[in-house]
């Protein structure tokens, strides 16, 4: 288990938990399930006139939208101001760019992102969720394994 977790099992049990309860007070007092992909797509909508970006759907929650990124983003922050979080990685701004447009891709091919369907869609014991997410789980082994293989 060591090799695993190699300083300690605490902040991803730690994270999981504090993400499951976030999500579950979104849908408590909303409704709504708690996937990112979603909040990019309708910030788009502001910039770009296209006909998906203008759905009502996106156009009407941007407010909730922002919020709850801007949560992300603010709870990432204070766990870095809190000395919880790493910010140091050792991969090239080019493979952070090239994962980041690779994943946003598949978040918009498979209709949601691994927090809409990971958590969410599986919590619902969503069949399409899963499957998705055992997708988005095969895929990255693979592309881990190919970019190992060619020394990137």
């Amino acid at each position: 288990m060591v090799a695993y977790f190699p300083h300690g099992f605490e902040r991803y049990l730690s994270g999981g938990l504090l993400i499951g309860c976030g999500v579950a007070l979104l849908f408590i007092t909303t409704g709504r399930l708690g996937g990112a992909s979603t909040f990019f797509s309708a910030i788009w909508g502001y910039l770009l006139r296209a006909p998906f970006f203008q759905q009502p759907l996106l156009r009407d929650s941007r407010g909730w939208r922002v919020r709850y990124a801007l949560g992300m983003v603010l709870g990432g922050g204070l766990m870095l101001l809190l000395g919880l979080a790493q910010p140091h990685t050792a991969l090239p701004a080019w493979k952070l760019l090239l994962g980041g447009l690779l994943v946003g891709f598949g978040a918009r091919l498979g209709g949601g992102c691994t927090s809409g369907h990971g958590i969410c869609g599986m919590a619902s014991l969503s069949w399409g969720s899963l499957l998705i997410v055992l997708t988005f789980l095969a895929t990255a082994i693979v592309t881990a394994q190919l970019f190992t293989f060619w020394g990137l």
